[in-house]
């Protein structure tokens, strides 16, 4: 099967292209590389492996790349809100102009899976599935909701809402929740925490590359859903998550009155539906600290203006 992997650089991209190309597939990846071109450096050797360094809003290559492709996964995205607030322009144009251009050039029978977000679901009360209204509160959460929205009126597509990231990428990102705990705890041995009590679920970012060969796998039950992809034993509050680091490295912990996620996510997530299609999430929340702790542990960020 030839894959289209569209922002395959990227910090999950980067995990599922590897993974895709040892299970037999050609995979494609159309990505402008804003974060380098070290994290897929290994996949150039492979023969099932084809890049370019660019835009899929650049539509005549964009046309001749998805012309013959069998499906396609989309990871391009400005992600998370503090990066669409920074950049709101592009956020719009990565978002909503890219996920049009790619379902407006694909073939009918191309499969289309989207990769969304647990953000659109903005303020919940109690336990949240598919069925649940949408209300995002960010620019992140509005574009994404309007990018599903586009991906699912497609025939032959799967929207994925997908559980908070956290885990090691050859992409690594600090600015994800337990990731940026854990590296504070280790570095810093210092975190400050604002609304301790702020549930949401978790999924280690090989799980997300783990279901994509799972849902082609199965994909008569899968198409045309929007699927929530985690799993309910990994839901914690902020304060379980640092209680949890403090068990395995030690640091000072400090509970703010202040601080705020514009998301507003605060709530338990049914996963019942993806658990039908019988994927299970593999990593749990020790498992993934053992690793953050171990990983991170040799991670230095220099300053340049230091002798330090």
């Amino acid at each position: 099967m030839k894959i289209v992997v569209t922002g395959g650089a990227g910090y999950v991209g980067s995990v599922l292209v590897p993974h895709l190309l040892g299970l037999g597939h050609r995979v494609h990846v159309v990505d402008i590389l804003k974060f380098g071109v070290e994290p897929i450096l290994g996949c150039f050797i492979h023969p099932n492996f084809s890049f370019r360094h660019g835009d899929v809003l650049e539509l005549p290559a964009l046309k001749a790349e998805l012309a013959d492709a069998d499906a396609v996964v989309h990871l391009a995205a400005v992600v998370g809100y503090p990066a669409c607030k920074k950049w709101p322009d592009e956020a719009r144009k990565t978002n909503l102009d890219g996920t049009r251009a790619v379902l407006d050039h694909l073939r009918p029978d191309a499969r289309f899976i989207n990769f969304s977000t647990g953000s659109n679901y903005g303020e919940v009360l109690g336990i949240c599935d598919e069925e649940t209204p949408l209300n995002p509160l960010s620019l992140y959460g509005e574009t994404k909701t309007a990018a599903e929205q586009m991906a699912m009126s497609r025939p032959n597509s799967v929207a994925l809402r997908f559980a908070t990231a956290f885990g090691l990428s050859p992409r690594l990102r600090l600015d994800l929740m337990i990731n940026d705990f854990a590296y504070q705890a280790l570095v810093n041995r210092y975190l400050l925490v604002y609304e301790r009590h702020f549930r949401r679920t978790f999924i280690h970012v090989h799980d997300m590359a783990r279901v994509v060969p799972h849902l082609l796998d199965h994909w008569e039950r899968a198409k045309d859903r929007v699927l929530n992809v985690g799993h309910e034993s990994m839901n914690f509050t902020k304060e379980d998550i640092t209680l949890l680091l403090q068990k395995k490295t030690n640091f000072h912990l400090y509970f703010a009155d202040v601080g705020s996620d514009e998301d507003k996510r605060d709530y338990e997530v049914s996963y019942a539906r993806i658990r039908d299609l019988g994927f299970h999430t593999s990593i749990d929340i020790d498992r993934g600290l053992n690793e953050l702790i171990g990983g991170l542990s040799h991670v230095r960020i220099r300053n340049p203006y230091s002798n330090v």
